[in-house]
């Protein structure tokens, strides 16, 4: 807030001043909106104080005006609001609501892409039509990640944040409901980056001799613990944000009408609360956690730091690094995979292990339509009546894996 010197209030919530902090005599005025803790800072560019109330009053009608016939009050750039967004998705972070790999994402996909695009004209003067060209602009002005053609799953993102972020402006008011983009995404929808069983078997098999080629100790841990992350996530089809907020508590283990033991996972993510299963042998992979973990009290976080902390990024320089020393980042089509293939591999090897898609979607707390939507390239065997249907034995998605040091 500027320095404010000869301060004179014309009435209830109406100001004009001069600023202490610059060379010029000219006058402000500051606007305090209706029923809202918020004010508008206007400069009248006059030193004449008669002229300044003048200016100061037709200003307090605009804003009422504005206000009355849902017309956005305050002026700001595509950068200035799409800062705000980020930091604001930066928290959501922190307090564990989405996951710190999904704030990156979001805020590169603005600061390297968006801003370029869009970034000085204010947020006001965009229209639908700006966003419907983005998909020839980005592929004009940029380069896949393997020097080629940016895939079509990269532009969807890209414009999913760009909508995103207009849709965090209109709530905010700085501009209208109707401006926020209402259209399809114009590119075609890709599969979502899955392993394929034999690319699942290659990476399971890499990291059973990536946790024995650590060279320390607390390497070693953190190796051990970034590997049954793997396992579990493949084996449950959580969302890492679900794995985030995973406490012992939310871990136990029931038996079904044949007396067959499967693991309950009390999840909670995209705020909300559910209930999922898993095959027995995922129980195993929790127990090598839990063994060499320092942080194994029911309200303890499951997935946690060496000193025993919640694990924010959920070792995301690890996988990161476990995919690419077994040259597994990318998929065949060329995208870059992250955290969430692991979900999607899960429903994938379901599908074709032939769970019903309303089984599936209400295990992986998500709609039919979506299952259908994402991945339709599967053929699954209909008419599946378990969740765990085709597992013999109720064991994982690839054979159990070598006990970790």
């Amino acid at each position: 807030m500027p320095i404010q010197v000869d301060a004179q209030e014309l009435k209830e919530g109406l100001t004009i001043f001069r600023r202490g902090d610059v060379k010029h005599e000219n006058w402000y005025c500051r606007i305090k909106l209706p029923k809202a803790d918020r004010y508008k800072t206007v400069s009248l560019k006059t030193a004449d104080v008669r002229e300044a109330r003048n200016r100061a009053f037709d200003q307090d009608a605009e804003v009422r005006f504005s206000l009355k016939h849902d017309v956005p009050v305050f002026q700001k750039s595509f950068s200035q609001v799409a800062k705000e967004y980020a930091d604001f998705q930066k928290e959501r972070s922190e307090a564990g609501q989405i996951t710190h790999h999904r704030w990156r994402v979001l805020d590169s996909h603005i600061r390297t892409q968006l801003n370029p695009y869009v970034g000085t004209i204010q947020i006001t003067q965009i229209a639908e039509e700006r966003w419907n060209a983005y998909a020839i602009w980005r592929q004009k002005n940029g380069k896949g990640r393997s020097g080629g053609r940016v895939s079509d799953g990269t532009i969807r993102d890209e414009m999913n944040t760009f909508r995103a972020v207009m849709g965090f402006a209109a709530g905010k008011r700085y501009i209208r409901d109707s401006q926020v983009f209402k259209g399809k995404l114009p590119v075609a929808k890709v599969s979502r980056e899955e392993f394929t069983p034999q690319e699942y078997r290659k990476l399971h098999t890499f990291a059973r001799q990536w946790v024995k080629d650590a060279r320390t100790e607390k390497n070693t841990w953190y190796r051990t613990i970034a590997y049954n992350f793997v396992l579990i996530m493949c084996n449950t089809g959580m969302r890492p944000s679900e794995a985030k907020n995973l406490r012992w508590r939310d871990v136990s283990t029931q038996s079904d009408k044949q007396d067959r033991e499967f693991v309950r996972l009390s999840v909670r993510g995209k705020g909300k609360h559910r209930n999922l299963v898993a095959a027995n042998n995922v129980a195993t992979y929790f127990e090598r956690i839990r063994t060499i973990s320092k942080a194994t009290e029911p309200d303890n976080f499951v997935f946690s730091t060496y000193e025993g902390l919640e694990a924010r990024t959920l070792y995301h320089s690890l996988i990161e690094a476990l995919l690419a020393d077994s040259e597994l980042t990318h998929s065949s089509s060329g995208s870059r995979r992250s955290t969430y293939c692991f979900r999607h591999t899960y429903a994938t090897f379901r599908l074709t292990e032939g769970v019903d898609v309303y089984f599936l979607a209400k295990q992986m707390g998500t709609s039919v339509q979506m299952i259908e939507n994402h991945y339709g390239h599967v053929t699954p065997v209909k008419n599946a009546d378990r969740i765990l249907q085709g597992l013999p034995g109720w064991e994982p998605i690839a054979a159990a894996p070598v006990e970790s040091r």
